[in-house]
């Protein structure tokens, strides 16, 4: 995939509780389900340590426009535990993938349904953010185009829609600091269950990164390793350095990996996650994970999003000091999710097609 969508702070929900919809993508405040969730899914919602309530992280519309693959209805939910002795627990965060598979017949009926579910409340048109995707300058320059890449601007109209249709918030909000509060829609009521723990909420739009192959690569040249001089010189044995060679390659290679992480975040210091379905991670350290295999269909994972260190600037800048004891303790550099490669929706799809899949989180920390 070519490029990357960044996750950008629009407006501050009126209240944390604000419902919304599945389409909207969003930080903190409650999921908003596509469908009633089975009571058979109750226990994905509990930490895995301590089985206390998880808290939503991040809700994220992700459709997926493919030549072989079509999902309008397809949303990502992100959840951790806010409890002081989990906050540092990689088995305390979750990644849940709900969408709905339809067959070749009847694609372009249900994606007509879901488009228009939102056209009346959305300014900007499905043409005209192709437009500004295909002006764009970005990492597509340096890469083959591959006709069965995602769409990207499929991908970057549903979420520039989706945060548009909950805020009304528009692009020229870049740049700017969360400080107002601002109402949404009206949405359906619905139950509100007080004890679960909720973080304060914000909307999210889309903005394509433009960061190039060569920009990258200009960072790495200002790191010099003294280990060259050294085996220049001919008096010096080579068994004596061999440990401390090694040694020294691990931590020159993790600075590396470092200084990329955070030369990409000081780009766009605002970026609340990162979005490139079947791309690269950004990764903060070097010990990458492993995402193992999708449970219900044994299929490889891929990257396809991550949630990055300014979301929890933004979070902490909202809460009040009582509250920001249970953000302390969420120290990582960056949630990185995993998700099935191939969407699978066996075994677990419900009668009118909808599946709902645990996905794999992996924690990079300081």
């Amino acid at each position: 995939m070519g490029g990357v969508f960044l996750g950008m702070p629009g407006t501050w929900a009126g209240h944390m509780h604000e419902a919304a919809d599945h389409y909207t993508t969003k930080i903190g405040g409650l999921p908003d389900w596509p469908i009633p969730l089975p009571s058979a899914s109750v226990d994905l919602f509990k930490c895995s340590s301590c089985k206390s309530d998880l808290s939503l992280l991040a809700q994220v519309y992700a459709p997926i426009s493919h030549k072989s693959l079509n999902i309008e209805e397809r949303v990502i939910y992100v959840f951790g535990c806010l409890m002081p002795e989990c906050g540092s627990t990689t088995v305390s965060w979750r990644a849940i993938r709900i969408q709905k598979s339809v067959n070749s017949e009847g694609l372009k009926s249900q994606s007509d349904k879901a488009v228009s579910s939102s056209e009346s409340s959305v300014s900007d048109s499905k043409e005209g953010w192709k437009k500004d995707i295909s002006s764009s300058d970005s990492l597509e320059e340096d890469d083959d185009e591959d006709d069965d890449d995602i769409d990207l601007a499929e991908l970057g109209r549903a979420l520039s829609e989706a945060a548009s249709l909950a805020s009304q918030s528009k692009k020229q909000n870049h740049g700017r600091k969360l400080t107002a509060k601002t109402s949404s829609p009206v949405c359906a009521d619905r139950v509100i269950d007080k004890k679960l723990p909720v973080i304060p909420c914000f909307y999210i739009y889309a903005e394509e990164e433009k960061f190039s192959k060569k920009d990258a690569s200009v960072y790495s040249k200002n790191i010099s390793s003294p280990i060259k001089d050294h085996e220049s010189d001919p008096d010096t044995k080579e068994e004596t350095w061999e440990v401390e060679d090694y040694e020294y390659d691990r931590a020159l290679n993790a600075d590396r990996v470092y200084l990329k992480f955070k030369k990409r975040v000081d780009a766009y210091p605002e970026q609340c996650f990162r979005y490139s379905y079947g791309g690269k991670p950004l990764l903060a350290s070097g010990d990458a994970g492993d995402p193992g295999m999708c449970r219900l269909c044994g299929a490889a994972r891929q990257y396809e999003m991550q949630l990055m260190p300014p979301l929890l600037y933004f979070l902490q800048e909202a809460v009040s000091e009582k509250e920001k004891y249970a953000l302390d303790n969420w120290n990582w550099m960056t949630l990185i999710v995993y998700t099935c490669s191939q969407n699978c929706s066996k075994d677990n799809s419900s009668d009118d097609g909808w599946t709902v899949a645990e996905e794999a989180v992996v924690v990079q920390y300081e």
